[in-house]
């Protein structure tokens, strides 16, 4: 299978599939002398798992990563303080599925002679034949996205230390959207949001939290407490505090469900879903990420324009269009309109627009970079389909599914947030080593 690589100097392979053993995400390019935990990577995770929130999937998986390869076992020498270090070799995080069990895939062996609209599942028995990984859609199912947010982590944590942000948020979704905000507040929003996550997760309270798992751990100590784990799910889960939205917005100043700035809209978001979850539909949205602090001229001309790369965010499952800045509402612009002139300012250049989202030419013009992905409504709804037998091609009728997502706007968000992180340290370090040799020569 091709098309599970991304990155030149940055780089990230990803297997597995969603009833496979598990995931893993193999990283190259990750520099020696940084720290992860499996703590820190699962804060990320838990954002976008399943399960969560009236409007998810009820599936159960709590997408516990374990760092497998590229850190130091021990100190190199004696009172090196360097145990625990990325060392430069490729780093491999393994996803194991813990809520796997037979009946769920019985479910979809009883069902997968009729494929799902929307889906996959019709066109990768075309190309790979009855061996198709159809349980579950394996590779093809959003359960591969918990690949892009674990290595997405460990990519922003080292655009951290280069002084780039990038975040984002649910800026529409069942028709409802989010009015225009600063950045600054946005950011310390979603910052907020996340802390609220990750308090009320049970699976970081009880697994990471109170020390179950520790990353200094051997890899076979924690398959152990992993087996446990798989057998606990339903315990842990029970151990959750309610989200009551006036506590946490008081507490936190964040809505309880969706990662977005404007509470109030929030709220609307969610009675939208719900509205038309209700007739047995689900909903679609755009989420919006910005990176902030990206150094002028990040990305490359013709084929690795930064804004191409960042349109391989259609590579996430359910993401049908990519736009950057003023993105298609440039057709109803003329050219000055459209063009973000720009003066100087106490000796700095200052732009009095941001259209181009940050890029223009394909390099980074030093603004924030602004993108935003619009997504599908969830094809797995509870409504009967026409469709076909993918042996016999006779027609079929599919039944009304109820295990679904009303919505996956609300967990898409970390996946795009994270992709962009990838692309950006790929491009970020094609730009470093580009400046060191001008420099040399120059």
């Amino acid at each position: 299978m091709f098309g599970c690589h991304l990155g030149k100097l940055f780089q990230v392979s990803v297997s597995g599939g969603s009833y496979q053993e598990g995931l893993t995400a193999v990283i190259q390019g990750v520099p020696p002398g940084f720290t992860f935990t499996e703590q820190e990577i699962y804060g990320d995770m838990l954002l976008r798992k399943p399960g969560s929130d009236e409007l998810s999937s009820p599936r159960k998986e709590p997408d516990l990563p374990v760092i497998f390869t590229g850190i130091n076992a021990a100190d190199t020498i004696e009172g090196a303080a360097n145990e625990g270090h990325t060392n430069g070799t490729p780093l491999t995080l393994l996803i194991p599925n813990l809520d796997r069990h037979f009946i769920h895939i019985k479910q979809y062996q009883d069902t997968n002679r009729t494929p799902r609209p929307g889906h996959a599942s019709y066109a990768t028995f075309q190309k790979y034949g009855p061996d198709d990984d159809a349980i579950g859609a394996g590779i093809f199912s959003g359960r591969y996205s918990s690949t892009i947010v674990a290595a997405g982590y460990i990519a922003k944590k080292v655009l951290q230390k280069c002084g780039i942000e990038v975040f984002s948020y649910v800026k529409e979704m069942a028709g409802v959207r989010c009015p225009a905000l600063d950045y600054g507040i946005i950011a310390n929003n979603i910052r907020q949001y996340k802390k609220m996550r990750r308090d009320y997760d049970p699976f970081y309270q009880q697994i990471y939290v109170k020390g179950r798992i520790r990353t200094e751990m051997r890899f076979l100590e924690k398959m152990r407490i992993f087996a446990e784990i798989e057998k606990q799910i339903d315990a842990i889960r029970d151990t959750a505090a309610t989200m009551e939205r006036g506590k946490i917005e008081k507490e936190y100043g964040v809505h309880n469900i969706v990662n977005c700035p404007d509470i109030t809209v929030a709220q609307e978001m969610v009675d939208a879903v719900n509205r038309i979850s209700a007739t047995g539909d689900s909903a679609g949205g755009i989420v919006e990420i910005v990176a902030r602090g990206v150094p002028v001229g990040v990305g490359e001309p013709v084929f690795n324009k930064l804004d191409a790369e960042l349109g391989r965010m259609l590579g996430i499952g359910a993401v049908k269009g990519v736009e950057i800045g003023a993105g298609f509402s440039v057709k109803d612009m003329t050219g000055y309109q459209n063009n973000d002139r720009m003066h100087a300012e106490n000796g700095k250049v200052v732009f009095d627009s941001n259209n181009a989202g940050g890029i223009t030419g394909g390099l980074a013009t030093g603004q924030d970079v602004v993108c935003r992905i619009a997504i599908k409504g969830t094809p797995t709804i509870d409504k009967k389909q026409n469709t076909i037998d993918k042996y016999t091609l006779e027609n079929r009728e599919l039944a009304a599914i109820t295990r679904r997502d009303a919505t996956i706007v609300s967990r898409i968000w970390p996946v795009a947030e994270n992709f962009t992180a990838l692309v950006l340290l790929d491009s970020l370090i094609a730009h470093y080593g580009y400046q060191t040799l001008r420099s040399k020569v120059g």
